[in-house]
């Protein structure tokens, strides 16, 4: 029997934010006051990553989960501005380790400042983040985020391991995503259960929509970076390729696709390779790669919504299902 399919849920983002329009202030507010240092390189960087904008989806998602179980106050939004700096200096991390030179359309700040700088100001992020959670006075949740944050260390360790190596299974494709992005969606949305006192079922659906939004996301993210406009997604066509990183979608062409075309990926992932992107293009295109990674992240988008079975109908409640559909859907 096929899985019921649930119909897609057309609000757009600005709808979805709008649910938590306030709070998202008062969160950005609190970003910007806890930015605030006696060293001007901290201030400078920090200032440059706020001017760059963002999807600011993790604080969305601690707030709409918080509204939708009539939890929002001021330790919520205390709550949501520590996922966006761990989120931020996760960031800081990645563009050093991955060589990045573009992000939202702009220099990366290690572009812009160095290396040096920006793992430093990362680690400034992480630091501040928990001493805002010191301040909530909830070792729960203390103790969940130090799990978390350790887990997407590992997880960003594990893809270095794997990057340039296309002998990445499916699986191990899967641990990755999970431990380095979906573990922070979840965190958030779990997070939020845990400073309301929810009990133990209600915060661990809040975790698994959150975990299975973020696999949706991530697997949507790799995905664009073979059909992505580069003047909406803000980086470059390929940039995974050029990484040796093995995305779902080349992992699927290795598997599937004829011998040429399973040899060409996996000498481009080796090599770290993007001079044949066109090839390897055609290649994901011609195996179907694509529908497959679309299909996959629409299946997690099923799951997520299950997840939110049993909760109260209210517009933040209706939110999280708007985002559930706009996480495989956007074209950013």
């Amino acid at each position: 029997m096929r899985p019921r399919l649930r119909p897609r849920i057309s609000r757009p983002m600005h709808e979805v934010r709008g649910v938590v329009s306030a709070e998202l202030e008062a969160v950005n507010t609190v970003i910007v006051e806890q930015l605030k240092s006696d060293v001007e390189m901290v201030e400078n960087v920090g200032q440059y990553i706020v001017d760059g904008g963002g999807k600011r989806l993790r604080p969305t998602l601690v707030l709409l989960c918080a509204a939708a179980i009539d939890q929002t106050n001021e330790a919520q939004i205390h709550f949501a501005a520590v996922v966006e700096f761990i989120h931020t200096a996760t960031l800081l991390h990645d563009d050093v380790v991955d060589v990045s030179e573009l992000r939202r359309g702009r220099p990366t700040a290690n572009s812009q400042f160095g290396n040096a700088p920006s793992v430093l100001v990362g680690d400034f992020l992480y630091t501040r983040a928990f001493q805002l959670m010191v301040a909530l006075n909830n070792h729960q949740l203390l103790k969940m985020m130090a799990d978390t944050t350790n887990t997407i260390a590992a997880g960003e360790v594990l893809q270095l391991i794997r990057a340039g190596d296309p002998k990445t299974t499916e699986a191990q494709y899967y641990e990755v995503i999970d431990r380095k992005t979906a573990v922070l969606f979840a965190a958030a949305c779990q997070g939020a259960g845990l400073l309301a006192k929810a009990d133990e079922t209600l915060h661990q659906k809040l975790y698994r929509y959150g975990q299975n939004v973020g696999i949706a996301f991530q697997l949507v993210d790799d995905l664009l970076d073979y059909e992505g406009d580069p003047q909406v997604t803000g980086k470059n066509v390929g940039d995974d390729l050029a990484e040796g990183k093995p995305t779902l979608p080349l992992i699927h062409v290795m598997r599937e696709g004829d011998p040429v075309q399973s040899q060409l990926v996996r000498d481009a992932i080796h090599a770290r390779d993007r001079s044949r992107l066109d090839e390897v293009v055609a290649a994901v295109r011609t195996c179907g790669s694509l529908d497959y990674t679309r299909a996959a992240a629409e299946r997690c988008r099923q799951q997520a919504l299950d997840a939110l079975d049993g909760l109260d109908s209210n517009p933040a409640r209706d939110a999280l299902a708007s985002l559930a559909d706009l996480a495989v859907r956007r074209s950013a």
